[in-house]
């Protein structure tokens, strides 16, 4: 391959050769060459509602659903933080936000002295012989971290950043809370899709499938960034879900007074507007129609990326594994956004096609931090020992094969555990809800105190995290501590009586009765 050809807006592709592949990291005796591709795709900020999973009864998601059909479709997976930076390195290292202390939008992992030299997802395949591929988000945000030589050292070759491209001249949006994000607004407005970020990464990785010369095998990541914020959609796709027939989510405006207020405390101040605000605005409709619209529009780019593959001489031979980084609340529990332990916030797509995989679905709990050795074990290469992550290849090979439950964190000592029913919520203060998803998908009644449920909850506590990492050095953006008798958010003191917004009915005055951290 001529790395002249890997130039790109923003991004000019590097090529380097991390180091010599390893001999004998196969487990069947394969050869470089013979062993399977991977193509990983991840998409920002994508929830529940695609088809595969069925969580919006009008999403238009023709290329994930096609996709599901072909091989094994997790329903039930959950990553393992809802916020970027920390479910992405969960991720690519395949460990817990509790081992690494990783909880916020910063640090990059790189950055933090014990994982310096961690290796990470693409590094393994790299030196079991692949050729590594990266283009879109990824990690979070800038991750390109250098050597003294200014080589780059997580891929090999990379492609356009994760972006949103064009944007409208001015915000669509009136001024949100929480200091008016520019990247906080939704909308639409005439634009070329070319000008997208999406559609770029898109292009390129269609381009390298089209263009490759090399006897290695690829791993190849490709990142969307839709339907992150900003949601700018042009009118094709707006177009699509018409405001006089389109459904807003399950909504119970009172459906947090037998949470924990606790439940505040993990997005005490955010960017992201609550609902009263949408309403108030009267942007509830518009923001649920561009993120759909966005979603669609980031299916389309699937397509054309699959398409690519589809007609490649690695058609038959090369893993496809689709995930999203975490959930997205469009006005459920009261808010927008991520940042919380329920099911809208921790539910994601997680795809597995390929060569030996049969399409089945799989309704055992899943986790994103399994993807790591999954796809290891999937290609043929060592799964390394030190993974906290459990292959799924056996759920793959049986959805029925029973699974531990997936456990989500948001913060020290905040867990959420999910199994095939019930999800069991732990604050840091003590505090707990319990939910059963079957009769009550859309988590209105806390069940903590019914007897019935007892043994289920007893069961899920098991899996409660007793000494959870402390925030790493230098952690920002997002995050909670308690220090010196006080909840702090971002570096400030909780203030109880004074919340920073409208937060739900008969809340505000419990938010006093929130003890210390335990």
């Amino acid at each position: 391959m001529n790395p002249t050809k890997l130039l790109v807006p923003l991004a000019m592709a590097i090529t380097v050769s991390l180091v010599e592949p390893c001999r004998g990291q196969t487990t069947n005796g394969q050869s470089s060459a013979e062993r399977p591709n991977v193509l990983m795709i991840c998409i920002d900020d994508l929830n529940d509602w695609v088809e595969p999973l069925g969580g919006h009864p009008q999403v238009k998601t023709p290329a994930m659903a096609e996709l599901a059909s072909r091989g094994m479709n997790f329903r039930n997976a959950h990553c393992q933080s809802p916020l970027c930076n920390s479910s992405r390195t969960s991720l690519m290292t395949s460990r817990r936000p509790s081992s690494t202390g990783i909880y916020g939008l910063g640090p990059w992992f790189r950055n933090v002295d014990e994982f310096r030299n961690i290796t990470t997802l693409p590094q393994h395949f790299a030196r079991a012989g692949y050729e590594t591929y990266s283009a879109g988000k990824v990690y979070h945000g800038g991750y390109f971290q250098k050597t003294p030589e200014g080589i780059e050292v997580e891929f090999q070759h990379v492609g356009p950043p994760g972006r949103a491209g064009i944007g409208p001249p001015k915000k669509l949006v009136p001024p949100t809370p929480g200091g008016d994000h520019p990247l906080v607004d939704w909308g639409v407005f005439d634009h070329e899709e070319s000008d997208k970020g999406d559609y770029q990464v898109a292009s390129w990785v269609v381009d390298q499938i089209g263009e490759m010369e090399s006897s290695k095998p690829f791993f190849m990541a490709c990142g969307f960034f839709l339907p992150h914020v900003p949601c700018h959609t042009t009118p094709k796709y707006w177009d699509m879900y018409p405001d006089e027939t389109l459904i807003m989510p399950p909504i119970d405006h009172v459906e947090r007074s037998d949470c924990s207020p606790f439940s505040w405390y993990l997005h005490w101040e955010l960017p992201e507007p609550r609902l009263s605000w949408l309403e108030d605005n009267n942007e509830h409709r518009n923001l649920v129609r561009a993120y759909l619209s966005c979603i669609t529009f980031m299916d389309t780019q699937i397509a054309r990326v699959l398409e690519a593959l589809d007609q490649s001489p690695y058609a038959d031979n090369t893993i496809v594994c689709l995930w999203s980084d975490h959930g997205w609340h469009l006005g459920e529990k009261n808010i927008s956004g991520k940042n919380t332990l329920w099911e809208r916030s921790t539910h994601v797509p997680l795809i597995f096609v390929g060569p030996g995989i049969e399409s089945g679905v799989c309704e055992q709990p899943a986790e994103l931090l399994d993807v790591f050795p999954t796809l290891a074990d999937l290609a043929g290469l060592e799964v390394p020992a030190e993974l906290e992550g459990v292959s799924l290849k056996p759920q793959v090979v049986d959805p029925s094969e029973s699974r531990r439950p997936a456990v989500t964190e948001h913060n020290p000592g905040n867990y959420a555990i999910r199994d095939q029913r019930y999800r069991l919520i732990r604050y840091a203060d003590g505090s707990e809800e319990l939910y059963d998803m079957v009769a009550d998908p859309n988590e209105y009644s806390n069940i903590i105190d019914d007897s019935k449920h007892a043994e289920a909850a007893s069961r899920l506590r098991e899996f409660y995290i007793a000494d959870p990492r402390p925030l790493a050095k230098a952690s920002h953006s997002r995050i909670l501590e308690f220090k010196d008798g006080r909840w702090i958010w971002e570096g400030k003191a909780i203030d109880p009586t004074r919340p920073p917004m409208d937060i739900a009915p008969n809340t505000t005055a419990d938010l006093s009765l929130i003890g210390p951290a335990k």
